[in-house]
């Protein structure tokens, strides 16, 4: 689970960008709590993303990989 501002500094962007990709439906997210709350990315979203815009796996997501995993 990522915060926004996590994700904005993985690929060197603004906040800004990745609440645009949230709200044109590019990338899931969801709220935590009642009213504005806080915004999260989980990790197969954000995999999803690198997917559909072709690119590399990020170092969160290499690091969940175990030896002898089979992609």
């Amino acid at each position: 689970m990522f915060r926004v501002r996590a994700v904005a500094e993985m690929y060197d962007v603004s906040v800004s960008t990745i609440y645009r990709a949230i709200e044109a439906g590019h990338l899931a997210a969801f709220r935590i709590g009642a009213g504005k709350g806080a915004v999260r990315i989980p990790e197969d979203a954000l995999a999803a993303f690198e997917n559909s815009c072709g690119l590399p796996p990020t170092a969160a997501q290499t690091d969940t990989e175990q030896p002898g995993d089979v992609a």
